[in-house]
């Protein structure tokens, strides 16, 4: 949710960081684009994200109307995860960010799998 602090009253690139900046936002919109997920089918496609983290995420962008949350009264419990309109109008940016990453990984002969054993 957007605090009062984080507006970005008079910057709409300050308030747009704010509502889908972060490590993991940007990446649970990406994937919720299409089609509406679970739970752990978010959890599937971001395996370093914790469970609380990803809750945590997923409250904060229901907060800011960018996603929706449906819960069904089932037995065990059954949530699905979907855009709002709201966050269906990310889409063309989202996939501008996905266009640059891809880019970039090229232009640097970017290997994640390296990065990522160097750091252990």
């Amino acid at each position: 949710m957007i605090k009062k602090e984080k507006r970005g009253d008079n910057c709409p690139v300050e308030l747009t960081l704010s509502l889908i900046g972060g490590k993991w936002k940007g990446i649970i919109l990406y994937h919720l684009i299409g089609d509406k997920k679970r739970f752990g089918e978010l959890k599937k496609f971001m395996p370093n994200i914790t469970q609380r983290m990803l809750t945590k995420q997923l409250r904060e962008l229901e907060g800011d109307d960018l996603i929706h949350r449906k819960v069904y009264k089932v037995v065990p419990p059954k949530v699905e995860y979907s855009l709002t309109e709201q966050g269906e109008s990310l889409k063309s940016m989202i996939f501008s960010l996905e266009k640059w990453g891809k880019n970039y990984q090229k232009q640097k002969s970017y290997n994640p799998a390296f990065k990522l054993a160097s750091i252990n």
